[in-house]
């Protein structure tokens, strides 16, 4: 890594992307309020907690929301603080190459010394302190040269739900620069969701880490790797750039253009193409709640390894996930003789799952939003 005085802080931005829709969190999740909006855990929301995780080290007017225009009004509402324009919405949903281009045009229309973090609005991190001292340190190498970071989560399973990245060789610090205490490594080879064995096999090594789609790059970095793998989104990140400092213009180039980018996630187009890549060892807890079943590891658990929010009673129950939403009237909810299910009450709607059928809420939505009388609840 060549040497280069350390970013400051203004010259870090940070964007987070919330457009997804948490369809697995249905009754919960919703479109006007998906996974990202909604008070799963604690007193906040995922994505101010996100907000709040990065304060210390990036200033508010440099972090952007990436969202679409039905979630839009809610992100502004939960972030009444946040500048308004900073909250920018897609036309149409387009995988995150799409939104990345968009960030990237967005920093360099303030600052094309610009080194920007591309973050989830809907991961769950216990120790914030842990996980600004591996972001500030991502910062720091990614300005320091050309080369894209990504931070990896040393696995503490083999999940098959994750991607995984294979690291090679312990890479020093950025010569005149300050000693990182964050170990990074060289980015060998990025992998698909494995199968079972495989992922055993890449936990076991020690040479992988989970794909957290977590990343960090220069303007300059990211503008030129787009050049280079995707000209396409780099013309387009350049006629972005242009109107991106008049919020309206932006809006009308992306309303015409948007719909014809090409759909395609930043792994597929950019992380596994580019030879620059290392990889930040994201040595704190980090958890991506994709579905209902995640939710245990976070709720305390009664004798039976029932996990519940909710005023729950019930008789030889066991592992059962029960959530009651309901801000009015609460009752208690009475189990009997059920394991491993999943219970969700919301003010109009109640969802009954088995735990290992939980992907397939997916599909439950889908049902819902084909039916003319229920679609309502989506």
């Amino acid at each position: 890594m060549s040497a280069k005085t350390n970013t400051e802080n203004k010259d870090r931005f940070v964007i987070i992307m919330a457009g997804g829709r948490g369809e697995r969190f249905w009754p919960i999740s919703r479109e006007k309020t998906p996974k990202q909006l909604i008070k799963l855990l604690g007193k906040t929301s995922f994505l101010q907690q996100a907000v709040a995780n990065i304060l210390p080290i990036v200033p508010l007017k440099n972090i952007f929301i990436i969202t679409n225009a039905v979630q839009a009004p809610e992100v502004r509402k939960q972030l009444p603080k946040l500048p308004k324009d900073n909250v920018v919405a897609e036309p149409v949903g387009r995988d995150t190459c799409a939104a990345v281009t968009l960030g990237a045009a967005l920093v360099g229309a303030r600052s094309t010394k610009g080194v920007m973090a591309v973050l989830p609005a809907d991961h769950v991190i216990p120790d914030a302190k842990k996980f600004q001292q591996v972001l500030g340190d991502a910062f720091d190498v990614a300005a320091s040269g050309q080369v894209i970071v990504t931070i990896g989560i040393k696995p503490n399973e083999p999940a098959t739900g994750y991607g995984y990245i294979q690291t090679g060789a312990v890479l020093p610090s950025p010569v005149g620069g300050k000693k990182c205490k964050t170990t990074f490594f060289k980015a060998e080879r990025f992998v698909e969701k494995p199968d079972l064995a495989t992922a055993e096999k890449y936990v076991a090594s020690g040479e992988y880490r989970w794909n957290a789609g977590m990343f960090v790059w220069s303007f300059v970095t990211v503008t030129n790797s787009l050049e280079q793998h995707q000209p396409e989104m780099f013309a387009a990140c350049q006629r972005w750039f242009k109107a991106a400092s008049v919020p309206a213009k932006l809006n009308r180039v992306l309303a015409k253009e948007y719909p014809e980018i090409k759909k395609i996630s930043i792994d597929y187009a950019l992380m596994e193409k580019a030879q620059n890549v290392v990889v930040a060892d994201g040595a704190f807890e980090w958890d991506d709640l994709g579905a209902w079943p995640a939710l245990s590891r976070h709720i305390k658990q009664d004798a039976e390894g029932n996990a519940a929010v909710a005023e729950l009673i019930h008789v030889d129950s066991a592992r059962n996930i029960v959530f009651d939403a309901r801000t009015k009237n609460r009752t208690p909810i009475a189990l009997v003789g059920l394991r491993d299910t999943i219970i969700v009450q919301t003010d109009d709607a109640v969802l009954v799952a088995d735990k290992g059928q939980a992907q397939k809420i997916k599909e439950l939505v889908k049902k819902l939003a084909a039916d003319a009388k229920l679609k309502k609840l989506v």
